[in-house]
């Protein structure tokens, strides 16, 4: 773990792209109205002490008049602070929601870009669960920074207010030492000051196993879920090998894991729960009680008693706020790293590929031809899986990749851009667009006319091209389910999705294309109609397959063997 300094300085970097967004006029508004309803709050804070003590000085003269002017002033107080805690609210939401909206599609943003979100999953570094810390973390970060900073805002208004009220109630206690009489001013502020220090300390070393604790559950609890999404996304896998009992026992030694860092942090909560029941309680009485013995003397008033009762309080609990906001800021931080964390992960991806003697590169070409010079693929810090590769694919050829099939899907992926572990130069053709088809096209959830189309809009397709290229792969039967929204990843068998990438890759009408096992579902006659389909429809398209179909070798002239 960072130390609080490091975590700090991170914090403050990634918050300052934050302050500096193309939206920083609003949020910087928003900043500014909130601190002024803060200020507001504090103001509040203090005329409500006053107040207190007008009532209590009415009420021990037994004075009806006074009474009934204090009750006038509430009711200005009561309507002021409704306003203001109302307004408090609202705009607060709002720079919540704005840094959670700005947090989020900057972390997705990088994650979700040329295929990092791929790359990372190879890397090593903290960076499991992306889902969770894209979705929960940075709901938890950018939430309860604002609602930190605002609560640390607003105690150190409480702090320099108070303090002053407080200092002019406590007027000067002379400490008799025999032969020196000793003077002390403000004596309250300081019995507060040494309080609240001897608090806090101990509140900091109760508190202190929550930042771990909170981290551990947050990491067991994203496994736990993405256990369950892993087995729901291949449920029909799992029931056809009968392997439920194996999930059901994953379930529970990952949940087990859940159990053991609750455990802890109950522990954890328990204590800091324990210090701060007794703090609270004491902060009741402790005030009152210092304070009344010049009461009883007759040196103040009951409204100025109970007046410097309610400033000490106050003072304590501004004081108190590491010790109040502890597991807040446990919570806070645990997300705050686990964001850190993936984005260190994404600037060392990027570091790395800023070395290009580490990496495959891949340019444009002023040719029309997809070249391999000196090409070599590899595992990240593992083997050579192929080296040597130096071949010319002109337009139009079609080219069978045969020998490791692994290894084939690392070349497409290193075409692609997404494998870049190896060595040597990919030159992409200067013109045509590139379509892969990999075993399992991605259908998402929604309707199945998205589905088809996706990644373009809808309204690229019109229904006739969407019905004639479902009829040509013989999926007619679908055209009434077009604007049908289901599940088709579940729905749809694994021979049906993959003639729905055929009907992509028929729409699309690419120049290059990429089959990566697409029709290893299909029975080899299906296969067969399937590429007799590509080369009636797009004639001059360049084709490499990775294919196990018998026979097929009349569907290409060349062969690259790895």
């Amino acid at each position: 773990m960072p130390t609080s300094l490091h975590f700090l300085v991170e914090f403050l970097r990634l918050s300052k792209l934050f302050w500096g967004s193309d939206k920083k006029l609003k949020i910087r508004g928003t900043v500014f109205f909130l601190a002024l309803l803060t200020i507001m709050q504090m103001i509040l804070a203090v005329v409500i002490t006053q107040w207190s003590a007008a009532l209590f000085n009415a009420l021990e003269q037994h004075s009806m008049r006074g009474l009934v002017t204090q009750i006038g002033v509430l009711a200005i107080i009561f309507v002021a602070d409704m306003a203001v805690t109302g307004s408090h609210l609202v705009v607060k939401r709002n720079l919540q929601i704005y840094w959670r909206d700005w947090l989020t599609d900057h972390v997705f943003s990088r994650w979700m870009r040329d295929g990092r979100h791929y790359l990372i999953s190879h890397l090593p570094g903290e960076h499991d669960n992306p889902d969770a810390r894209i979705a929960e973390d940075c709901r938890v970060a950018s939430e309860s920074a604002v609602a930190l900073g605002h609560s640390l805002f607003y105690c150190i208004l409480l702090l320099i207010g108070f303090t002053q009220v407080l200092w002019s109630r406590s007027g000067v206690v002379t400490l008799d030492l025999g032969a020196w009489q000793l003077p002390i001013y403000g004596h309250l502020v300081w019995v507060a000051i040494i309080y609240t220090a001897l608090a806090s300390w101990l509140g900091w070393r109760v508190s202190r196993p929550l930042t771990a604790a909170t981290n551990a559950r947050q990491s067991a609890e994203a496994d736990f879920r993405a256990s369950l999404v892993e087995a729901r996304e291949n449920s029909q896998a799992i029931a056809l090998i009968h392997a439920d009992s194996f999930e059901r026992q994953l379930f529970r030694e990952l949940f087990c894991k859940i159990r053991k860092v609750w455990n802890v942090q109950t522990v954890a909560w328990r204590n800091i729960q324990i210090f701060s029941t007794g703090y609270s309680s004491l902060n009741m009485a402790f005030p009152i009680l210092i304070s009344a013995p010049r009461y009883i003397l007759g040196s103040i008033t009951l409204g100025a008693m109970m007046q410097a009762a309610q400033a000490f309080q106050q003072m304590v609990g501004a004081l108190s706020w590491p010790v109040g906001n502890a597991g807040g800021i446990a919570e806070w931080r645990a997300s705050v790293e686990r964001i850190l964390s993936l984005l260190k992960v994404l600037d060392n991806v990027e570091e790395e590929l800023a070395k290009p003697d580490h990496w495959i590169r891949v340019q444009g070409s002023d040719r029309p031809v997809l070249a391999f010079h000196d090409l070599s693929i590899a595992k990240y810090d593992g083997p050579t899986l192929a080296q040597g590769l130096n071949m010319e694919i002109g337009r139009g050829e079609h080219v069978l990749v045969t020998g490791n099939t692994y290894t084939g899907a690392k070349l497409f992926r290193a075409i692609a851009g997404i494998r870049p572990w190896g060595r040597g130069l990919i030159k992409l053709p200067s013109q045509g667009r590139l379509f892969f088809m990999p075993p399992r096209p991605h259908l998402p959830t929604g309707t199945l006319r998205n589905a088809i189309c996706y990644p373009a809009s809808r309204r690229v397709y019109t229904q006739e091209q969407l019905e004639e290229a479902l009829r040509l792969v013989g999926l007619d039967y679908l055209i009434g389910q077009l604007d049908q929204k289901d599940n088709w990843l579940h729905t749809l068998a694994r021979g049906e999705q993959q003639l729905l990438g055929m009907v992509r890759l028929l729409l699309n009408r690419p120049q290059w294309i990429f089959l990566q096992e697409a029709f290893d579902s299909l029975d080899p006659a299906e296969e067969e109609r399937m590429l007799r389909l590509i080369c009636e429809r797009i004639p001059d398209a360049t084709l490499l397959a990775i294919s196990h179909l018998p026979n097929g070798d009349s569907f290409y002239a060349r062969r690259l063997v790895l």
